[in-house]
């Protein structure tokens, strides 16, 4: 029996998925230290607060309904978001892109779908006439 546990916390995919969730978990934290140090104070700068909890606040029969810190939970989602496709995604694909033109690798294009190249053919074709 420990055997067995040995060999399934040993396995390649099972170290591999604790160490992104750990790797995860730290970028996370950097992502959110971006977002909440320096592009919500930003954001303070101009508009005034750094978030939008007493904004559309309603009470109705002593519930309180909070519709400003749902917009402020959409509003810090978008940033973190842009955040990672700026900081991360774009960089990364230009890495990638000289990369692959220095070692002169370049992407085959998609093998066309016959249905298609024959209903081009038949546009074609229909154009020519008129």
């Amino acid at each position: 029996m420990l055997k067995g546990f040995r060999d399934f916390i040993m396995k390649g995919n099972v170290v591999d998925l604790a160490v992104a969730v750990v790797i995860g978990a730290a970028f996370g934290a950097v992502v959110n230290s971006l977002v909440k140090n320096i592009i919500m104070p930003l954001i303070a700068a101009l508009v005034g607060s750094p978030n939008f909890d007493s904004f559309g606040k309603v009470t109705i029969n002593n519930n309180d309904i909070l519709f400003g810190v749902f917009l402020t939970a959409a509003v810090n989602f978008i940033l973190v978001a842009a955040a990672i496709y700026f900081v991360v995604v774009v960089p990364m694909n230009h890495i990638i892109a000289r990369r692959n033109a220095k070692m002169g690798i370049v992407e085959e294009e998609p093998p066309v779908d016959t249905q298609i190249e024959l209903l081009t053919e038949i546009r074609d074709s229909l154009r020519a006439r008129l």
